[in-house]
Parts: C-alpha cells; sequence; structure tokens
C-alpha cells in the first residue's frame, strides 16, 4: 500500500516542546491524528532550518540518529530519543528530482534528525514507524528559491510521501526574555503578523507572500532573518495548485513564537 501523502508546515519552537508543551503539543498530536486518518504516510520528508549546507543534500541513513544540536535547556532533552527507520531510496529520488533540475544535490548518509525535525514529529506520529528523511536548506536562500524547490519535490506528494516544512511563523529570539513562560500573552505584532499570514495563504496571495518581507506587517520584527519562515513558502510551493490551507491554531509560546500550523493540501 502506498500510504497518503500530502504538505504541511509546523512551527517546531523552543526544543523545550517536549517538556513544556504549552497550546502547541496537543494541537500537533491532533493534526498528527488527522494525517493518520486520511492514510498512513510511506515516509515523511521533511525541511528544517536546522540543516544548512551550500548545495542540498538528503539524509540516506538506514537509521537517522536523533541530534540534540542545542545547548542551555534542560538536561532532560538529552535523554529524548525519536528512532525511526530512514529510507535511502527515497533520498535518493529525491537527488535525483533535483539533479534533473540543474541544483547541486548529493546524499548524506551520516545525517541524523535535528532538533527541528523530531520535535514534532514524535508529537504528531508517536509510533516512529513512519520513515524519516531530512532534506538540508541550501544556503543563501529567499522566498522564491524555497518555493521553486518545494515545487520540484510536489510529485512526491502522489507517491504517499508526506512533505514537512517545519520553522516558526515568528521567530524573534532577541526578544526573548529569561523569564519567559510558555503561556505569557502574546505580544500583539505576532497575532498581526500571524493574522495576515492567515489571510494571504487562505487568498491564495502567492505574489504577496513571496514579497512579505515588504507587505507584511511587523515582518523585521517577526523575523530578524528568513530561516525560519521559508519552510512555510517550501511547503505552499510543494502545494502548488493543489493548495487547500487549513491552519491549525497552536497559540503563542513565551509571548513572542507563533506556533500555528497549516495542512497545505
Amino acid at each position: 500500500m502506498q500510504g497518503a501523502g500530502g504538505v504541511v508546515f509546523v512551527s517546531h519552537g523552543s526544543p523545550m516542546l517536549p517538556l513544556e508543551p504549552g497550546s502547541a503539543a496537543p494541537m500537533l498530536v491532533d493534526l498528527g491524528r488527522e494525517l493518520l486518518r486520511q492514510g498512513r504516510p510511506r515516509a515523511v520528508l521533511a525541511w528544517s532550518p536546522h540543516w544548512m549546507t551550500r548545495g542540498i543534500a538528503a539524509g540516506a541513513s538506514r537509521r537517522p540518529p536523533t541530534l540534540h544540536d542545542f545547548h542551555g535547556f534542560d538536561p532532560a532533552l538529552q535523554r529524548l530519543r525519536y528512532d525511526v527507520p530512514g529510507d535511502p531510496d527515497l533520498a535518493a529520488q529525491v537527488v535525483g528530482l533535483l539533479q534533473q533540475a540543474g541544483l547541486p544535490a548529493a546524499l548524506d548518509t551520516q545525517r541524523g534528525l535535528d532538533h527541528g525535525v523530531w520535535v514534532p514529529l514524535q508529537l504528531m506520529f508517536p509510533q516512529a514507524d513512519i520513515p524519516v528523511v531530512p532534506l538540508s536548506m541550501p544556503w543563501p536562500l529567499d522566498a522564491a528559491g524555497a518555493w521553486r524547490l518545494g515545487g520540484l519535490l510536489a510529485p512526491l506528494r502522489e507517491q504517499g510521501v508526506l512533505l514537512l516544512g517545519s520553522g516558526s511563523l515568528t521567530h524573534n529570539l532577541h526578544e526573548f526574555r529569561g523569564a519567559a513562560t510558555v503561556d505569557d500573552a502574546p505580544e500583539p505584532y505576532v497575532l498581526e503578523f500571524a493574522a495576515w499570514f492567515e489571510d494571504a495563504i487562505a487568498r491564495g496571495e502567492t505574489a504577496a507572500l513571496l514579497d512579505w518581507r515588504e507587505r507584511a506587517p511587523q515582518a523585521r520584527r517577526a523575523h530578524p532573518s528568513d530561516e525560519h519562515l521559508l519552510p512555510l513558502h517550501w511547503a505552499l510551493g510543494a502545494a502548488g495548485e493543489a493548495l487547500r490551507p487549513r491552519r491549525w491554531h497552536g497559540g503563542v509560546h513565551y509571548g513572542m513564537l507563533s506556533m500555528d500550523a497549516w495542512s497545505l493540501c
């Protein structure tokens, strides 16, 4: 059985999400259950800003390790594992699609799963029985490039692959306060920025979404740098004309991290 493919974007937020679930973790659990009701994916192709490379690399490990690519957080996080199988054949297929489009792409047989991948997936698919292939973010990159990259991988949807873009709808860690709690009241600019994206996605306003730096309210404050928003553009590009967006409200953590997700097709 091939399985059910699709495209989703999730905000993975802080590495502390497994220990401080707030409003987002229950939402991710519900999102995963809904995806499974629609049909179990054959595999997950995951794109996170926590693996950046000069070209593009696809993880081809048969058993990708759990990477604890952070420091300064609760030591209990170091004991968490997400022991899923990999899918080297899918990784090779991804590299083939990208090379056919003239992009530099290669396999990485050693790469594990960064926290942008395993933190949301352990909530969405806790049985850890769906193979996962990580894909690197080539750098430098802009919204149009991320959109195009997602579009090149869109055929995988029809083969039962779930394309998962994992970033953050807002991501200004310069504003993180040491005394902040996961349930702090959201900053008004976070809600304003998130509302603009909800409306633009619902209307299918591709030009505005690609020009978000100039058109979205509070864009510079919401994202001092681009990398955590680009997985949303990647996912939108992968959905393409099949776009049927549904926003999953994840609330706001620590007053400044919007944790919303979208299932896109």
